[in-house]
């Protein structure tokens, strides 16, 4: 008897990949193939975050309806079947089996039944095992679902709930779990990181997960991404700072800057608490600092606007994710009456944009010269005799890539091992190194 094949898309955010991970993890006795319709099940992990993400979600899960073959079977997971499931299970009679954000560790019992279910609580990983997939040495670990933040533009609440935090032991079994097949290399991820163990009595939990992993033995390299204004001490940031294991990476998408806007856009903090925590963050050595902004929420003026541009222009942050305004029923902003044209929207975005560039260039350019440490993820795109490699500080993916182009080792440089290396030049866009030993 053939194995049953497997096609499974993960589409959104990291938190998502980490659910889809699960996934795979309880599907493992079917082979994986890339060629959809050779699948006997396909599986699209979808976000529901903003427009654009839930028309991707939507357009995936038709275009592979239409190129499967008979008797397959077509599973709609994750936020956007979620946050609309009444209206999707009536209206898309193409999916077999609809499920939620609760359910992704009984997926092999909704296929065995052919049974779609939602169930009241989300779904928090304790002691699944994963599929880590993109990385040999890398992975994400989730830290808590929900949030109980009232963000103006933010839907996610509505169909994600209320703070849900794994216990701190929970975690650190997953991470040993982890390091004894060999990952060494850490991200942890959730809505609101800062919030971390709010719902278990803990102010600072993160200060106790940065303890707690650090006595883990194999754990060589670790971020925290999201940290929300309000709840980052500077406690925290402190603990981040003396810290062997954690990089001074902070990634805090602080959306705007101009005080009014973050009154209306409900973010609980001006701009001179958000800024304090950022300049902290500036001043430590080898910081990363990175961010995002939402431009055209309703109520945004030009000269708002201007404040904003001025703040990415000036600040000197390494990265700055843009975000045009998206409306989402179920939020406060949408409920307002002041909204911003799209024409508008479409040119605040491309005008931050380029400032964001321009940070992002300045800050590669500031590397030229140093060393750091690297690992090289495989060959690169560009050229077979360019290694694509990441500086081990960053977070994959997102932070973008280094090319080796030379190396003073007498050996072959390995995938997935950290080297020492000297960073060489900017071309375009793209930093160039040398490997000049083992990190």
């Amino acid at each position: 008897m053939s194995t049953k094949k497997l096609h499974i898309v993960s589409l959104g955010c990291t938190k998502n990949l980490v659910d889809t991970e699960v996934m795979m993890g309880r599907l493992q006795s079917y082979e994986l193939t890339h060629q959809s319709e050779d699948a006997d099940v396909i599986i699209v992990n979808t976000c529901g975050f903003i427009d654009a993400a839930k028309e991707e979600s939507l357009n995936t899960v038709l275009s592979l309806d239409a190129g499967r073959k008979e008797d397959s079977v077509l599973v709609m997971a994750g936020c956007l079947s979620e946050r609309y499931k009444e209206e999707l299970s009536k209206e898309l009679s193409e999916v077999d089996i609809f499920t939620g954000v609760g359910d992704y560790d009984k997926i092999d019992e909704l296929l065995a039944a052919k049974q779609s279910r939602f169930s009241d609580e989300v779904y928090l990983i304790d002691g699944a095992e994963r599929v880590v997939t993109g990385s040999t040495y890398h992975a994400y670990v989730k830290l808590s679902e929900g949030c109980n933040q009232s963000c103006s533009f933010c839907a996610i609440p509505s169909f994600k709930g209320k703070l849900h935090s794994r216990t701190l032991e929970s975690i650190a079994a997953e991470v040993e779990g982890l390091v004894k097949k060999g990952y060494y290399d850490f991200s942890f991820i959730s809505q609101d990181s800062s919030s971390f163990l709010r719902d278990q009595g803990f102010k600072d939990g993160l200060v106790h997960l940065i303890k707690r992993i650090e006595l883990i033995e194999g754990v060589r390299s670790a971020r925290i991404l999201y940290l929300y204004p309000t709840t980052t001490s500077m406690k925290l940031l402190e603990t981040i700072a003396k810290s062997k294991t954690f990089h001074n990476y902070f990634d805090m998408p602080i959306q705007h800057i101009d005080d009014a806007m973050l009154k209306i856009m409900k973010r609980g903090a001006g701009r001179e608490q958000t800024g304090k925590l950022l300049d902290y963050m500036r001043r430590l050595p080898e910081s990363f600092v990175r961010t995002s902004f939402i431009v055209g929420h309703p109520g945004e003026t030009e000269e708002s606007f201007k404040t904003m541009c001025d703040y990415a222009r000036d600040f000197g942050f390494d990265r700055i994710n843009v975000f045009a305004y998206s409306d989402e029923e179920g939020t406060s902003a949408f409920e307002r009456t002041d909204k911003v044209a799209p024409e508008i929207i479409a040119e605040r975005a491309e005008i931050l944009g380029a400032i964001a560039e321009e940070a992002k260039l300045a800050s590669l350019q500031e590397m030229v010269g140093r060393e750091i440490t690297l690992v090289i993820d495989g060959e690169s795109d560009e050229h077979e005799y360019l290694l694509s490699a990441r500086d081990l500080r960053w977070a994959p993916e997102i932070d973008g890539e280094i090319y080796v182009n030379d190396n003073a080792l007498d050996e072959e440089l390995s995938f997935g091992v950290p080297y020492r290396a000297k960073i060489t030049e900017l071309v375009g866009g793209t930093l160039t190194a040398t490997v000049t030993g083992h990190a």
